[in-house]
């Protein structure tokens, strides 16, 4: 569980209900660090800042984090896009670096005589650490350091029980909990900036030394299909409230459809803000935001804010099962049968399409992410650990709050969690949304000519029928890796003997 005491350090209270004055003393030159909020509009830290004097805008790739907080691969390609963006639009003048943040931010302020450090807030546990630790040592150095809530609608720190503690449910944390506190703060317009005139910016010089894009070119379609921009953010939910918002709690299941917003990878790497979303939709529906399909959309963007609301108190979320009986359960060691998963080649045509979509667009439509999921964590009995990890590196929204959550969620050892005897059935979800097997036709094309009845059990198929559409099984489109009746059974079976244990 979180470490409150580190909330004294972590928060300066004063800034929760947006006290734009930053200091007493007028004019001053204040270092912008950012860091997961990449845009200008509606920066709460930038604003502060613009509004006091001079700034200096700074990213720092931070080098000395372990390993398992490193952006993965499709995070690094996103990242490079955005910082490139996030420049252009301060004209070219976000001075990017790698390092140590401290000795960083402390060298930066002597040498251009700044004396005010800002930035936005972020959740995961060893962020927290590192901030409180800088903002404590940059104190003691004679700096002034403020931090704000750019990230989220409502911080976790602010929506608790009647009893003080944490909820561990979803629906009593959005439903009693954030939608009865203080409403989320308006979106900030853009500020008038002044840039530090004295300091010398060659920035995508800078960004290209950070060596975030591959060397090997897996980022084709990545490429086609994505422009990681704030425009293009802003143009996205456009595009959404405008065209499928209202049908997005019966659509947003159909992976062939666009019944989903996307904007997750913007979110993560902070390109547009929850609150320019909610209230854009709000306003969009003049206030009435009853309808069943936004209502369902606004919900899910809560499920978010429940995310990191999780992984700030109990901050080992990504790694620990949060319901500790899973602590014993018998998960099977298969690097033949976790590759098959990563790369779709399982021989079960709705987990293939989804992995292979994740890996070809850094992205997998959600309700395949919990097809694929159970898969991996029920049929295989492959410790969700090892799924979150994959996710972590492929996905361009790969976000240690909601990937952590998923997965536990997933695996039936989270908060609210989906029971674990609940086992998707691919075949039956492909049949119910994928019906006529468009989706899995565009990611498993050597299957694009079996009939509907069988595209997702090609193994059901005569080997006549399978000979006239061109597939050849364990040749031309794997066999079965597993027996999905026999592995569910195995599961179950597996499940009970935490009962026996407990």
């Amino acid at each position: 569980m979180f470490d409150i005491s580190l909330v004294n350090l972590f928060v300066d209270k004063s800034c929760t209900n947006v006290n734009f004055t930053l200091f007493e003393r007028a004019m001053t030159t204040t270092i912008v660090w950012f860091r997961q909020d990449l845009r200008i509009d509606d920066n709460p830290a930038l604003y502060a800042a613009a509004r006091e004097g001079d700034i200096l805008p700074v990213y720092i790739y931070d080098t000395t984090l372990e390993k398992q907080h490193e952006p993965g691969g499709a995070s690094k390609w996103w990242l490079h896009h955005a910082l490139a963006d996030l420049s252009s639009q301060l004209d070219n003048r976000l001075f990017v670096t790698a390092g140590n943040p401290f000795d960083i931010l402390k060298n930066l302020c002597e040498e251009n005589n700044a004396s005010h450090v800002v930035w936005n807030r972020m959740y995961e546990h060893w962020a927290i650490q590192r901030d409180s630790n800088i903002k404590q040592a940059l104190t003691e150095n004679g700096i002034r350091v403020k931090s704000f809530n750019g990230s989220l609608l409502w911080e976790p720190m602010d929506i608790l029980k009647k009893d003080g503690t944490p909820y561990k449910v979803y629906t009593p944390y959005y439903r009693k909990g954030c939608l009865n506190a203080e409403h989320p703060r308006l979106p900030l317009a853009s500020p008038s900036l002044n840039i530090l005139p004295n300091i010398k910016f060659d920035a995508i010089t800078q960004i290209n030394s950070l060596k975030l894009l591959p060397t090997i070119p897996w980022d084709t379609e990545i490429n086609r299909q994505w422009r990681p921009t704030s425009t293009s953010a802003k143009d996205v939910l456009s595009h959404f409230i405008n065209n499928a918002i209202e049908s997005y709690s019966d659509k947003r299941n159909l992976p062939s459809v666009k019944g989903t917003s996307r904007l997750s990878p913007f979110l993560h790497f902070g390109q547009i803000s929850p609150n320019q979303i909610w209230y854009a939709v709000h306003d969009a529906f003049d206030g009435d935001v009853s309808s069943k399909g936004v209502d369902t959309y606004l919900s899910e963007i809560a499920w978010r804010e429940f995310s990191y609301y999780l992984l700030f108190h109990f901050d080992d979320l990504g790694v620990k099962n949060f319901n500790p009986k899973f602590d014993a359960f018998p998960w099977r060691e298969s690097q033949a049968e976790l590759t098959a998963w990563q790369k779709g080649q399982t021989g079960i045509p709705i987990v293939d399409a989804g992995m292979r979509e994740l890996y070809q667009t850094g992205y997998m439509h959600n309700r395949v992410r919990m097809i694929v999921g159970s898969f991996l964590v029920k049929n295989l009995l492959i410790d969700w650990r090892l799924g979150e990890r994959w996710f972590w590196d492929c996905l361009l929204d790969a976000d240690s709050a909601s990937n952590a959550a998923s997965w536990q969620w997933v695996a039936g050892s989270g908060a609210d969690a989906s029971p674990y005897f609940r086992i998707f059935n691919p075949i039956l979800q492909g049949e119910k949304f994928d019906k006529h097997g468009t989706y899995v036709r565009k990611y498993c094309p050597e299957l694009a000519q079996i009939p509907d009845k069988y595209i997702h059990k090609p193994w059901e198929m005569p080997n006549l029928l399978l000979n006239e559409c061109g597939v050849k099984l364990g040749k031309d489109y794997p066999e079965p890796i597993v027996d999905l009746k026999r592995s569910r059974q195995r599961a179950l079976d597996a499940f009970a003997t935490l009962k026996e244990t407990a």
